[in-house]
């Protein structure tokens, strides 16, 4: 039985959606799920805010030819034409959490999965091990650290990195800014979504080779995050509620297929699972400790007033990471 995957995307940029998954990562690793958290975005800022330059420094070898510790060198026989998918390098992050590194060397690998993608309907076995690549590393990755869950960040496009990558997941969740960017990305990306699970779903009837496992394309969206809003007396800025006011609507319409007039607010929506606020001083605080927001100590710099941003901070991940497994049904079954 494989792993279920959870990919955090939305092909509008600046929504915090990095930090959201970091922040997921390692929070769900304190209530106990193990996780491997996966970074298929060719800029590769999931795995710095991780891992030291150092570190990224040797994963990320000068020489072409030098296999990378990597996404990509876990792919890369498969894209040159010389085997098939390696095992992925773990990077540990600690005892229930470890990362599969991202590479801005993997957008070498978007010509391969455009064509592929058109090749499978010939049932062209080396389209669909192509296609499948990503979800087989990330299932060989969890299957090794016997993990419960894979959540995957990915970069805000509608490309062929992370078309490859959707088909991989099993549940969508979606950041939204305040903004009308935000909006406008939803109304591109929920067709989108309905597009390539069909696409897919047809694919699959056309796999040449029985023992290939391959992933479903599930790709179901379970809500959205409004992320960063600016916050008075606890309510977003005026500038900001006309925008957040049309998202339930938006989301029903663009993403479920469903009608969205009277659409309920935000704070009452079922597919929203929050509104998380802009923390302000903790986020460069905890960039400068490497570390979650919510675990920063006195010594790191959170003091007076940070200490009960710092708690709320938890208090908000907590029940986020909570609901985010329950509606991809996720269970901790492997807690150490």
């Amino acid at each position: 039985m494989s792993v279920r995957v959870i990919a955090f995307f939305n092909n509008k940029g600046g929504v915090g959606k990095t930090s959201l998954v970091y922040h997921i990562a390692w929070m769900l690793s304190k209530l106990d799920f193990r996780v491997v958290a996966t970074d298929l975005d060719p800029q590769g800022n999931l795995s710095a805010a991780f891992l030291k330059d150092e570190r990224l420094e040797e994963l990320w070898p000068e020489k072409e030819n030098q296999q990378s510790a990597t996404i990509f060198g876990a792919v890369r026989p498969l894209k040159r034409g010389v085997g098939d998918v390696q095992e992925p390098i773990l990077e540990r992050i600690n005892d229930r959490l470890v990362l599969i590194p991202g590479d801005m060397s993997l957008s070498e690998y978007e010509d391969d999965l455009s064509q592929t993608w058109r090749l499978c309907l010939d049932q062209d076995e080396r389209a669909f091990r192509v296609m499948s690549a990503f979800w087989r590393v990330m299932q060989k990755g969890a299957e090794r650290h016997n993990a419960d869950v894979v959540l995957v960040d990915l970069g805000p496009n509608l490309g062929a990195i992370n078309r490859a990558a959707l088909i991989a997941s099993d549940a969508v969740v979606i950041p939204l800014g305040p903004d009308l960017f935000s909006l406008q990305g939803l109304r591109n990306l929920g067709p989108t979504l309905r597009r390539w699970r069909k696409e897919w779903s047809e694919r699959l009837t056309k796999n040449p080779v029985r023992d290939l496992d391959l992933p479903q394309g599930s790709m179901a969206p379970i809500g959205y995050i409004v992320m960063q809003h600016s916050v008075r007396q606890d309510r977003p800025v005026r500038s900001y509620d006309k925008w957040i006011a049309r998202i339930p609507g938006v989301y029903r319409t663009y993403v479920l297929d469903e009608p969205g007039d009277n659409a309920p607010l935000v704070a009452h929506d079922k597919h929203c699972f929050a509104l998380l606020k802009h923390y302000r001083s903790l986020m460069p605080m905890a960039q400068e400790s490497r570390k979650p927001m919510f675990a920063l100590k006195p010594a790191d710099g959170a003091l007076g007033a940070h200490t009960s941003a710092v708690q709320g901070a938890y208090n908000d991940f907590e029940r986020l990471a909570r609901d985010i497994a329950q509606r991809a049904h996720v269970h901790a079954s492997a807690a150490v």
